[in-house]
C-alpha cells in the first residue's frame, strides 16, 4: 500500500525537476541571447502546452521550452473567451485600497462617505472632466482624489497650484467643471512626484483611472450608473470577507 504514495511523490519530483531544468534553460538562453532578459523576475507555465510565461516586472512575454523563440503580444483562451495575458497582468497590477497612500490624494465627501473610491486624473483630461461631471450624481460616497499629470507640463502647472490651494477641493471643481483656471500657488508638491511613481509601478497608463473598495480596476470614464454598480459590487465583497 506505500508503494502508490512513493510512486507519486518521485512522480511529483520529477516533474518539479523537470520544470526547474526547463525555467534555467529558458533564463540562460535568453539572458546570453538577450541582455535585457538578465533580470528576469519569474519564468511559469501557461495553460497552452510547452508555452511559458517570462515576466520582467509587470511586462509578459512568451516562450518555448528552450528560449528559442520570444513572443510578445496576448495569448487568447479562445475557448473560454478570456485575455488570458490581460488577465496575468491586472492581477499583477492590483492595488489593494487599504495600501493607497492616502495622504498623497484630497478627499472629497458627499452624503455620509460610506461608499470608497480612489481615482487618479489629470486636469487636462477631458475623459475626467465629463467624469467628474458625471460623478456629481453619485452621493454618499468619499472620494479620494490622486492628481496625476503625465498629459503636459500644463498638467504639472495645474496641478500644483491645486494641490496647494487652500481649499483643494472647490478649485478641483472649478476647473473640471466651471474650467476655471486655477490660481497660482506654491507648496511642497513631493506628493505629485510620488502619484506619478506609484502610478509608474501599477502601470496607470490614462486618465482617469478608478480603484475601488474590493480593489477593482477601471480605466477610464465610466457613468454615473456604473459607478453605482460597481460601487455596490465592492461593498458586497468587502462586506463577505
Amino acid at each position: 500500500m506505500q508503494l502508490i504514495p512513493t510512486l507519486l511523490a518521485a512522480a511529483a519530483f520529477a516533474l518539479s525537476f523537470t520544470a526547474s531544468a526547463q525555467e534555467a534553460t529558458i533564463r540562460k538562453t535568453l539572458a546570453e541571447r538577450i541582455p535585457q532578459m538578465e533580470k528576469i523576475d519569474e519564468v511559469r507555465t501557461t495553460a497552452m502546452p510547452g508555452l511559458y510565461e517570462v515576466r520582467i516586472g509587470t511586462d509578459i512575454f512568451y516562450t518555448d521550452t528552450k528560449g528559442n523563440y520570444l513572443i510578445q503580444g496576448e495569448l487568447i483562451d479562445t475557448k473560454a473567451r478570456r485575455n488570458l495575458t490581460e488577465d496575468r497582468i491586472n492581477k499583477l497590477t492590483a492595488v489593494d485600497f487599504a495600501a493607497l497612500p492616502l495622504k498623497d490624494a484630497f478627499t472629497i465627501v458627499r452624503g455620509d462617505g460610506k461608499r470608497k473610491l480612489a481615482v487618479f486624473e489629470d486636469p487636462n483630461c477631458g475623459y475626467c472632466k465629463r467624469f467628474e461631471r458625471d460623478l456629481q450624481s453619485v452621493d454618499n460616497i468619499t472620494i479620494y482624489l490622486f492628481l496625476y499629470p503625465i498629459l503636459s507640463p500644463d498638467s504639472a502647472e495645474k496641478s500644483r497650484n491645486i494641490w496647494c490651494a487652500k481649499d483643494k477641493a472647490a478649485t478641483w471643481h472649478d476647473l473640471m467643471l466651471r474650467d476655471k483656471t486655477p490660481n497660482t500657488a506654491s507648496c511642497d508638491t513631493s506628493a505629485l512626484q510620488r502619484n506619478l511613481a506609484f502610478g509608474k509601478k501599477y502601470k496607470i497608463t490614462g486618465t482617469p483611472t478608478l480603484i475601488f473598495a474590493n480593489g477593482a480596476r477601471v480605466p477610464g470614464a465610466i457613468s454615473a450608473q456604473d459607478v453605482e454598480k460597481r460601487l455596490a459590487e465592492a461593498g458586497s465583497a468587502t462586506s463577505s470577507n
